[in-house]
């Protein structure tokens, strides 16, 4: 099971960032607070003070259309805060 499946890089994010060490990625539903903590620190080489999950659940989309109304849903997704130990960082952009 892939847990994290992409980071987070938002303007809010960033900030926290900078503020508060705390990086924010969509990971994989299926996975635990205890799981995502082992894939951050193996895959940035960091040590992680805590995490925080949330699920968001898709949006009901619709747009009016000359052949009528089209009607669909957004997909849903799990969020991860983590929190760096102070001292430690990630850097996105170093693969661009």
């Amino acid at each position: 099971m892939e847990i994290l499946i992409k980071p987070l890089v938002t303007e809010k994010m960033t900030d926290q960032a900078e503020r508060f060490n705390r990086y924010g990625f969509v990971v994989d539903r299926r996975a635990t607070k205890p799981q995502i903590k082992k894939a951050v620190e193996n895959l940035y080489n960091v040590s992680v003070d805590s995490v925080n999950t949330m699920v968001y659940g898709g949006k009901m989309k619709s747009r009016y259309t000359k052949g009528g109304i089209i009607t669909g849903k957004t997909a849903s997704y799990k969020k991860a805060i983590v929190t760096l130990v102070e001292g430690d960082s990630i850097d996105f952009y170093s693969n661009i």
